[in-house]
């Protein structure tokens, strides 16, 4: 077998704004393997700023996994425990090499039967006009669960544009669920939390920066509106540490990035202890090139979840990947009669 990897810079589209700067480009890494006649390649997101495995070292354990991919895929992810975007790669590597078709990982009524996968529709942090010509065409779009990014603009004027839908739109038509990106303070994160909870939230992400565990578990008793960690789980290595973060924040929700922590085996045991302790869950990518949404689709897919999944990045870069995977009416959809981008391996590699 033989394994290399590519570095590959993902270009958006329109910059996007969060609480913790624009983003204008993503860096990501494929890794690719072949054996005889078959290849598998894997997408390894890695997220500069946010990622627990963005460290000096990263592009060497790269070049060190593909050195011993022989050892096999379970020795290898022991041994990067600590690089969460490398595992997941890996995972896709492996899965899509053992597959039929390189490009379809986990068989079902997703990739052979047109069945839907329902999404949200993601609103980025701008100017209130920019922010509310977007959510006006996420609507128009068919969207019936908005995602905003809330926290780089003044707090009032958030209120303002969120109370404008509420005005159209009750909670039946339309779900919204904020992402603060912990942009709250300790102090103002309660009475920011119930100002928006007049407005009919669904949930707020992170509003807190993580590490605060006591805080946040307070906000999680005291909120009149469910918590959902997101930041919080990166990092976060072993059943044993898991288990004991939710046990002590004890939040309503937890969003799963497999990019970011650990794959699908990794987001596999935060699902196990949310379901034991009754937490509900959904699955978000990590802006991810269409290669790893692919791929997180297909598997979330399987997890029947009904809530709507954090999985509509697909169109926001200018160099994306052709594939069957389209967008209709707040659903994500694997076309069997697309085909994916022509001399894909090549495209990447040069």
């Amino acid at each position: 077998m033989k394994a290399y990897y590519k570095k590959y810079i993902l270009k958006f589209k329109t910059p996007g704004g969060t609480s913790r700067g624009v983003l204008r480009q993503k860096e990501t890494w494929f890794l690719i393997l072949e054996d005889k006649n078959k290849f598998g390649i894997g997408e390894c997101g890695l997220f500069r700023g946010l990622s627990a495995d963005d460290v000096p070292n990263y592009e060497d354990t790269l070049e060190w996994v593909c050195n011993n991919i022989d050892t096999g895929l379970d020795d290898l992810l022991t041994h990067i425990t600590k690089f969460p975007s490398i595992q997941f790669g890996l995972e896709q590597a492996f899965k899509s090499l053992a597959s039929t078709n390189p490009f379809v990982l986990f068989p079902s009524a997703f990739t052979n039967d047109n069945q839907p996968l329902p999404i949200n529709g993601l609103i980025w942090m701008g100017e209130p006009s920019y922010m509310r010509d977007q959510i006006v065409q996420r609507i128009e779009e068919g969207f019936r669960c908005i995602k905003l990014k809330i926290g780089a603009i003044d707090f009032d004027v958030e209120l303002e544009l969120l109370a404008s839908i509420r005005e159209r739109y009750s909670e039946d038509e339309i779900e919204i669920r904020l992402d603060a990106n912990g942009a709250f303070g300790h102090e103002e994160a309660l009475n920011k939390l119930t100002c928006l909870a007049e407005l009919g939230i669904h949930s707020t992400e992170q509003p807190i920066k993580p590490g605060a565990l006591s805080v946040m578990a307070n906000l999680c008793e005291q909120s009149p509106i469910p918590i959902a960690l997101d930041e919080e789980l990166i990092g976060v290595h072993g059943e044993t540490n898991k288990r004991e973060l939710l046990q002590i924040i004890k939040p309503q929700y937890i969003i799963l990035k497999p990019s970011l922590v650990g794959g699908f085996k990794g987001s596999g045991e935060w699902i196990n202890l949310a379901n034991s302790l009754g937490i509900k869950w959904w699955i978000t990518s990590a802006l991810e090139s269409n290669i790893g949404l692919n791929a997180i689709a297909q598997w979330t897919y399987t997890l029947s979840n009904q809530m709507p999944q954090g999985l509509g990045t697909g169109s926001l870069f200018t160099n994306n990947f052709e594939c069957p995977l389209e967008v209709q009416q707040g659903n994500l959809y694997y076309k069997r009669d697309s085909q994916w981008e022509d001399n894909l391996i090549r495209s990447i590699c040069t």
